[in-house]
């Protein structure tokens, strides 16, 4: 009997959290009746004005402007980038920071149609919806502290408006300056075109821009008195590409020449080109870029030439959190898939065939919450969130902005993150992370055993920037991270 009791007690603990987190639920599904405007004012206004990386002054001035007049403090301007902010309600209780990206992806125009039209005039697009993981992130915050005013809960939330993930590392230059050092826990989230919040890692990545310097010369009439940076640009390539065979299997090294000289019949005095260098964990990636430096060196030694390289961006690979992938999988189930109207139904049967083969096999996965893996999944991408994640406990969801089976960085998303159909990702993103915020602060222990797996997982590394000591590189037309 005794047994039995304490087993209905158990049952009656568990119903009572049932209830409670499905009246949570309810609330924050609730406060979306308003803030569905301000969410998709955001991701249309981004959508539009498409502002690359560190040019995002419009984007961030809106963002910025719907957190000041929903009663957050502004820091603008902040860690040496005009876009960057931070805006911040509570003064006392758990921190909770949700990040939010803001910039398009140079050369991916495309207007809102499910066939491939670029939009005349205009040269970028949103390709990874960070206008619609703007717009989520900051309305989230705006329904978390709607509840902490409600229930009179000590915590405090943050929204860090970070710019220039694509190949400018905006967020690690946020870490670097201290902007995270009594951060509790950071959440975020991505577009997609699935619903799910699985643990993941990523790669670490370092990007430099090598440039070679020779001496002109006419090709044809006195080449012996030239030495060309282009032979210095080749020379390193080639040895780069022989390295490949030498490393971890899983290492990816890409290039691009951005520059090889103006004219074949003048020896190139001056020649670039542009690396990035990804391996799994940042404490490995020292070691193999010092190798590439010296290919480098090797190269102007055996050309003549003279070499010198500028590190333009570096990342951490992203330290998984499973206590909290647990949280924000489950707030997402309580609010389950998404739902498409007639008219969302026709655009994506239209786009689907463009989409491949894969597209046909997952009709219907915007409808359903992925299950959560007990394993970690190793992505093959980079992102400035992995400083985030060696310094705060973190954990993401990805939302179906997109139809199944579309590409990142493609314009089939920049179509569907310009309609109806991104908009009910990103609300079902920003009602996930407002509810998974809501379960953190009802239940502190869960913030401690967060903490304790992140303690856990890090071990001994010592995090430090792969940037250095650099200052932001706010010209970032040519890069392009992920």
């Amino acid at each position: 009997m005794k047994k039995l009791a304490l087993s209905m007690l158990a049952v009656g603990v568990l119903i009572s959290q049932s209830a409670q987190a499905s009246n949570e639920q309810q609330r924050v599904s609730g406060y979306f009746d308003d803030l569905k405007k301000p969410a998709i004012n955001i991701a249309d206004n981004l959508w539009n004005w498409a502002e690359v990386g560190f040019q995002e002054h419009k984007s961030s001035a809106l963002m910025q402007q719907t957190l000041k007049d929903a009663g957050f403090e502004i820091q603008s301007g902040v860690a040496g980038m005009p876009t960057a902010f931070v805006a911040s309600y509570g003064d006392s209780g758990p921190v909770i920071g949700i990040l939010a990206e803001m910039d398009a992806l140079p050369g991916l125009s495309q207007d809102a149609q499910p066939a491939h039209s670029p939009i005349t005039g205009k040269q970028a697009g949103h390709a990874c919806g960070h206008h619609l993981f703007a717009g989520g992130s900051v309305t989230a915050a705006m329904a978390i502290k709607r509840w902490l005013e409600e229930t009179g809960t000590q915590g405090q939330v943050r929204v860090y408006g970070t710019p220039a993930e694509e190949g400018g590392a905006g967020k690690v230059y946020m870490v670097r300056d201290g902007l995270f050092d009594d951060v509790d826990i950071a959440l975020h989230w991505h577009a997609g075109s699935q619903n799910n919040a699985d643990a993941t890692s990523s790669l670490a990545n370092k990007g430099a821009k090598f440039r070679f310097k020779g001496i002109a010369a006419h090709a044809a009439v006195m080449p012996e008195r030239g030495r060309s940076a282009l032979d210095g640009v080749e020379a390193m390539n080639y040895m780069a590409n022989m390295m490949r065979e030498h490393v971890p299997s899983d290492t990816r090294i890409h290039y691009v020449i951005t520059n090889g000289g103006g004219a074949p019949n003048v020896v190139p005095e001056f020649a670039e080109v542009y690396y990035y260098l990804r391996t799994p964990r940042a404490a490995d990636l020292a070691e193999l870029w010092q190798r590439l430096e010296n290919t480098a060196k090797a190269a102007a030694l055996g050309t003549g030439t003279k070499a010198e390289w500028e590190v333009v961006s570096g990342v951490w690979d992203i330290l998984p959190n499973m206590t909290l992938a647990h949280v924000m999988h489950e707030s997402m189930s309580e609010f389950g898939g998404i739902e498409y109207s007639k008219k969302e139904q026709a655009f994506a049967e239209q786009i689907r065939p463009t989409l491949g083969k894969k597209a046909e096999s997952i009709i219907g996965r915007e409808k359903q919450i992925m299950p959560l893996s007990d394993k970690v999944h190793a992505g093959t991408y980079s992102s400035d969130v992995g400083d985030v994640s060696w310094n705060v406990p973190t954990a993401g969801l990805i939302a179906s902005t997109w139809v199944p089976g579309t590409a990142f960085h493609s314009w089939q998303a920049v179509a569907s993150g310009g309609t109806s159909i991104g908009h009910k990702g990103m609300i079902l993103a920003a009602e996930t992370l407002a509810l998974s915020a809501v379960k953190l602060y009802q239940n502190p222990s869960l913030i401690e055993k967060a903490k304790a797996e992140f303690k856990q997982r890090k071990g001994d590394v010592k995090y430090y920037p792969q940037i250095g000591d650099r200052a932001p590189a706010l010209d970032l037309r040519a890069n392009n991270k992920d």
